[in-house]
């Protein structure tokens, strides 16, 4: 429900797959197969960047976050649940 309720409210670009239910990175990589194809066939240039956010998320805040939940207008009860999910969250590695 809470995950319903921020797609709506929080759209993503459609090439975006992580945290999503989809095999996205074959998807991906068939589209870039396909561009170079096309880009030899038509003997045009191709430019492709390739960008990884790996730990991208670990280093925006919390509260940042919340703060953008309000202003996109999503409903007070997800934004609280989203709140609580990230209160005293510790990690240990054994």
């Amino acid at each position: 429900i809470a995950n319903a309720r921020l797609v709506r409210a929080c759209p993503i670009n459609p090439r975006q797959w992580g945290f999503i239910s989809a095999s996205g990175c074959s998807e991906n990589l068939k589209l870039l197969q396909l561009l170079v194809k096309r880009s030899k066939q038509e003997h045009q240039p191709l430019g492709v960047v390739l960008v990884d956010i790996a730990k991208a998320f670990d280093t925006v805040c919390h509260q940042h976050i919340i703060v953008g939940l309000n202003q996109r207008g999503v409903d007070p009860h997800v934004v609280h649940l989203i709140n609580e999910m990230y209160r005293n969250i510790v990690t240990y590695i054994n």
